[in-house]
């Protein structure tokens, strides 16, 4: 096994394993907190008191998911029975 091999496939993993830790399941979210430190940070920068952009950053990240998990719940698949129950 050469070095460049290893090395390449280490950092292959390593980077899979920090895209899975971020992204995870709904990329929807990871998009949505880094928006919101975006955001802290331009109105910071300008500043404005934002302590309070990530606490309702999170609630509204937090709501969107859930009813989107719970509509994805209530969908039929294809066989005609409900994807959760």
């Amino acid at each position: 096994m050469n070095r460049l091999g290893s090395v390449s496939r280490g950092l292959r993993a390593f980077g899979a394993f920090w895209w899975d830790f971020i992204v995870g399941d709904d990329w929807r979210v990871a998009v949505g907190v880094v928006l919101a430190f975006a955001v802290t940070a331009l109105l910071a920068h300008r500043g404005v008191s934002a302590w309070w952009v990530m606490p309702v950053a999170v609630l509204a990240i937090l709501a969107a998911s859930v009813l989107s998990a719970a509509r994805a719940a209530r969908r039929p698949s294809a066989d005609g029975s409900a994807v959760g129950g």
